[in-house]
């Protein structure tokens, strides 16, 4: 039997961050359940309490079907320490590319999340080594990074 998963982000608001990684990762704003004209009304149908409702869009699929669901979980308390989990989002077209061409798609990839609210910490990178990635947080302040 083949397993599948989602990835669930604790964040206070779903909906900038499912826009937000929708984009960086070229997903969709999944739309609600066929029959549902908004997710709160398929949320009431299952029992959500009203107070838990008006959120948005809170979760983001791959159009193609190949990667996991993401959905955006409402979470009462801030983040307060590093994730002990973390996106990688896979920009420099791999090895087979020279290290000076991975580093410039990262850095273009890197340039466009920012444009979308990310914020960049710090360039991993080391002479000699064949490697560069740069660590970013989403607008929400959980870290990713871009190789």
């Amino acid at each position: 039997m083949t397993v599948s998963y989602q990835l669930v982000i604790d964040c206070r608001s779903p909906e900038p961050l499912a826009h937000f990684w929708a984009a960086a990762l070229q997903y969709v704003v999944e739309p609600p359940p066929a029959g549902f004209e908004t997710w709160d009304d398929f949320y009431r149908s299952i029992g959500v309490p009203e107070d838990e409702l008006g959120i948005g869009a809170d979760s983001i699929s791959d159009p193609k079907g190949e990667g996991p669901r993401i959905w955006f979980q409402v979470v009462p308390d801030e983040k307060t320490i590093k994730n002990r989990i973390h996106i990688d989002v896979n920009a420099s077209g791999g090895r087979s590319s020279s290290l000076e061409v991975r580093r410039e798609r990262i850095e273009a990839e890197a340039e466009r999340l920012v444009a979308l609210g990310a914020t960049r910490l710090n360039t991993m990178s080391q002479e000699g080594l064949d490697h560069y990635a740069v660590a970013m947080l989403d607008p929400e302040g959980n870290e990713f990074d871009i190789n």
